[in-house]
């Protein structure tokens, strides 16, 4: 299978340069790949000049919310790669996604055509600093033009990339313990990649910034008392040297950083334990000193540790460690991996060539 190249994509490639800032997922590459489902078939895979879609109101993905996306990095250090870190896992989980949300599968060929692509094409616009990366993000949007609540007969796919710096600029987290609403239910969307599950955290994210915390921790929704995740990020603590995490529900993303990471512990032979975690009884582990570190880890955060916990009414259980000596070993070796300055665990890399135009 070949991408079809629009030629104004390659003058757009010719033409761009990157800001002096580039931020994160504020910069754009200046082209973006299109695949089109239509007749029960996905149509022909596109690159395109980076630029507005021209969609109908009456598209479902507006009105029903029938969308998903995935998002995943390059690495381009030392002019080394670009290289590409577990994309096969995004490639599964965005078909589990699509399946949850009545969306038809996209063939693998499709999804590697397009993420590797456009990696190729960007090579040439991704930050050299560590922790800086090509930011990758496939979707699936319903375009079928037609208001009845069905699922839709069209669909678009596309992948956009963006040059991006690291995702938290500070070296660690104020989080506020999130008591009172809830992100996800059993049952429900809570484990597909789905824009309805991030709406449903932004009013607790506003409510977070006025009282001075930077993310949400998350509790299940039937006893707002055990700890599911971060607003798009996996939760990990260390307690009594051990690292925990939530044992995965239909509730919880299964993130792929948080499966790198769980790998990279058992081969430093870090203690680990997935199970259900009381969040009094962290709070509690805090306060006597027996849990020294938490963090928080997600493809565009990586490994970011949380400084402190805070509530409602301003009470706070501060870290022992702000940056943890066994968050910082993980992330030294994730990003080692990522960036080709380590090898790692077979598979977990692929190597793209650099395009040229």
């Amino acid at each position: 299978m070949s991408i079809k190249i629009h030629p104004d994509a390659i003058t757009a490639l010719r033409t761009f340069s990157l800001p002096e800032k580039i931020g994160f997922g504020s910069t754009i590459s200046p082209v973006m790949m299109d695949c089109e489902y239509k007749d029960g078939n996905w149509g022909e895979l596109e690159m395109v000049p980076y630029g507005p879609l021209t969609l109908s109101p009456t598209c479902k993905v507006f009105h029903y919310a029938q969308e998903i996306f995935e998002g995943l990095k390059a690495y381009r250090i030392n002019n080394k790669g670009p290289f590409l870190f577990r994309h096969i896992e995004n490639f599964k989980r965005f078909n589990q996604s699509a399946t949850r949300m009545a969306i038809p599968e996209l063939p693998e060929e499709i999804f590697m055509k397009a993420v590797e692509g456009i990696t190729a094409y960007s090579a040439d616009f991704i930050p050299g600093e560590s922790g800086s990366s090509l930011y990758i993000r496939p979707f699936i949007i319903a375009t079928e033009e037609n208001l009845g609540i069905k699922p839709s007969a069209k669909y678009r796919f596309m992948v956009i990339a963006s040059p991006s710096a690291s995702y938290f600029s500070s070296g660690s987290l104020k989080v506020l313990i999130e008591r009172h609403n809830a992100r996800a239910f059993t049952g429900g969307t809570g484990a597909a990649k789905t824009g309805g599950n991030y709406a449903a955290s932004l009013s607790s994210s506003v409510k977070a910034a006025k009282l001075g915390y930077m993310n949400t921790l998350w509790l299940d929704a039937e006893n707002s008392k055990y700890i599911e995740e971060m607003s798009g990020m996996n939760f990990f603590a260390v307690v009594n040297g051990a690292l925990v995490t939530p044992k995965l529900t239909d509730t919880i993303l299964a993130g792929i950083t948080r499966n790198s990471i769980i790998t990279l512990a058992k081969n430093l032979n870090i203690p680990l334990k997935e199970e259900t975690i009381n969040i009094d009884s962290l709070i509690e582990s805090i306060k006597l000193g027996e849990c020294s570190e938490a963090f928080a880890c997600g493809t565009a955060a990586i490994i970011t540790p949380i400084e402190l916990f805070g509530e409602d009414d301003g009470t706070t259980y501060k870290l022992k460690h702000p940056i943890g000596p066994i968050s910082k070993s993980l992330k030294e070796n994730l990003l080692a991996i990522q960036e080709g300055r380590m090898e790692g665990p077979e598979g977990w890399i692929k190597t793209i060539n650099p395009a040229t135009y």
